[in-house]
């Protein structure tokens, strides 16, 4: 493995509905990481994860990334920024080839994942990624690595992510537009995983639901390897509407009030409050409210996020792939009480997800909301740490993605 120079650089984008997140950091010999350049900016010119103004998103994502370069005094020309949105869809498929010599090679597996991503795609989808769950060699036991192995058929279950080539082009148009090259492209669920889960979690079975301010992203991960994906349009925006419109508030003061007073549940309430409201007409009026009656509100968008999910576990059958529960991660998990209602709701444990500092990471770092954009950096140096990885990417955003190898091939 070659050794990585003192002074290279890594950047990653979160971008965001609600925020952009940027995150540099200098890459140390030993290959562990400091960061360096800590930037954000409200994000304007986004949907539920997608772009719908160009020049707006563009704009905050200049804002960050300069906020971020100041700190680190230096420029960035290129990084890792992550996907998410409800265009976002997934599905399991199965490939089988006959192996080339008696022992299977790394060909074999691309062949062997080619196969399993054949399969009909809707129209405006491209597959973005397909991860190898696991392999087995003539109907024997299941591997992760069959490299070596002997045998004369390859089978592979892999899970397909799709998205929308569209929606793709435009954030990486965003990105150059701000004048930073996209060089990596990942899933934001599972960069999410890579910040805040464990190797025993991923291997023993784990769920991580990344409550985001447009989106909320579920994966889930065991031996190793992600079973299932998904992306719901309901997230943190959704709690705030909720209060402006069920306040009368502005949406501002809404926002205020979620972060201060906000509890995901009434049996998270220790002392009900009076609390002051800025009435939506504007100027001076104000209004006063009770902290059950913020509860009130909340709880039920609360239930609603949480109980999709777990109609989502039932339906898939995937309880059985969450033995060491459910991590919540985003900006989203910080609304007070979201753990208890959690542990009501799917009946498994729950924690709050912060990333795990691995390598040198700042303090204002250790928080559910920079979860993304830790784990972008994460992947980019698990995957360099790995020169035998194979790109299995489509062909989508073909002059980004033809420099890019996938970083669903982590573990072989």
């Amino acid at each position: 493995m070659a050794r990585t120079h003192v002074d290279e650089i890594i950047a990653a984008i979160d971008i965001g509905t609600t925020k952009i997140c940027v995150l540099i950091a200098r890459k140390l010999h030993d290959e562990s990481i400091e960061v360096i350049g800590i930037g954000k900016s409200p994000s304007e010119g986004l949907h539920k994860g997608v772009v719908v103004d160009i020049a707006r998103t563009v704009r905050s994502i200049r804002a960050a990334v300069s906020e971020a370069e100041l700190m680190a005094g230096m420029k960035i020309t290129s990084a890792t920024i992550g996907i998410a949105g409800g265009h976002i869809s997934s599905v399991n498929s199965h490939g089988v080839i006959p192996v080339k010599r008696t022992d299977v090679s790394a060909t074999d597996m691309e062949n062997v994942l080619a196969a399993a991503r054949a399969i009909p795609v809707p129209e405006g989808q491209e597959i973005l990624h397909v991860l190898p769950q696991y392999f087995v060699i003539d109907r024997r036991e299941k591997v992760h690595d069959p490299r070596g192995m002997h045998g004369v058929r390859l089978e592979v279950q892999a899970h397909i992510i799709m998205g929308a080539t569209a929606a793709v082009q435009d954030l990486v148009t965003c990105c150059e537009k701000a004048g930073i090259l996209v060089d990596d492209v990942v899933l934001e669920q599972i960069a999410s995983a890579y910040a805040v889960l464990s190797d025993d979690e991923k291997e023993l079975g784990v769920g991580v639901l990344d409550i985001g301010g447009g989106t909320s992203d579920f994966a889930v991960y065991q031996n190793g390897s992600i079973r299932h994906t998904m992306v719901l349009p309901v997230a943190g925006n959704h709690f705030t509407n909720d209060l402006a419109i069920g306040l009368r508030t502005t949406i501002a003061d809404a926002e205020r009030i979620k972060k201060e007073y906000g509890l995901a549940c009434m049996g998270a309430l220790k002392r009900n409050e009076l609390i002051e409201v800025a009435k939506v007409q504007g100027g001076n009026a104000r209004d006063v409210v009770e902290s059950a009656d913020i509860i009130s509100i909340l709880e039920p968008r609360a239930r609603e996020v949480l109980a999709l999910v777990r109609d989502e576990v039932l339906e898939h059958h995937l309880h059985s792939y969450i033995r060491t529960g459910i991590v919540l991660t985003g900006g989203g998990a910080l609304l007070r009480g979201m753990q208890l209602l959690a542990e009501d709701i799917f009946d498994v444990p729950i924690r709050i997800g912060h990333p795990r500092i691995e390598f040198s990471l700042p303090e204002s770092l250790d928080n559910p909301m920079y979860a993304t954009s830790y784990g972008l950096l994460l992947h980019k140096v698990n995957k360099e740490h790995d020169a035998h990885m194979q790109s299995i990417d489509a062909p989508l955003v073909k002059r980004v993605f033809e420099t890019m190898k996938s970083w669903v091939m982590d573990f072989f």
